[in-house]
């Protein structure tokens, strides 16, 4: 009877963690999208906003009017600041989610390659076993065949 590969455990173990890893590299990727979004909303609207500005210029505008439009481009431009580092951060979070599966993913190659050695070796030993017994077989078939003459 063949004997179950010893590190089975830390192979199921490893399984788990990769699977957990690859759960939340998949949560980062999604963040970095969203972090990419929402940059991308906040950028179309500074420039469509920017380009009321500049209609309101040529039409003519009031001081007051030209310090709201100057104060509210300003406080978009820190938006898009913010999201830029935003999703600056998250890719590099993403990056290192990236990293940490690739690691988890390398130690379950690495005990699913001693668990193919492992079940290898007990079908060698399976088959050398088979192949004895054949022989044994064989031989007393022999042996009660030469016995008949």
């Amino acid at each position: 009877m063949a004997k179950p590969f010893p590190l089975q455990t830390l192979l199921d173990l490893s399984q788990l963690r990769m699977d957990d890893a690859a759960r939340q590299l998949g949560e980062l990727l999604a963040g970095e999208q969203e972090a990419g979004a929402r940059l991308i909303l906040l950028q179309e609207y500074r420039a469509e906003y920017h380009e009321r500005f500049a209609v309101a210029l040529r039409n003519g505008i009031g001081r007051d009017a030209w310090n709201n439009f100057q104060a509210f481009l300003g406080r978009l431009d820190d938006a898009i600041a913010q999201a830029h580092a935003l999703v600056l951060q998250s890719k590099q979070r993403t990056a290192a989610g990236q990293r940490e599966w690739v690691d988890k993913r390398g130690r379950v190659q690495a005990f699913d390659t001693l668990s193919q050695r492992h079940h290898n070796r007990e079908q060698s030993a399976a088959n050398r076993q088979e192949q004895k017994a054949q022989d044994e077989h064989a031989a007393r078939n022999r042996q009660g065949l030469d016995g008949e003459d």
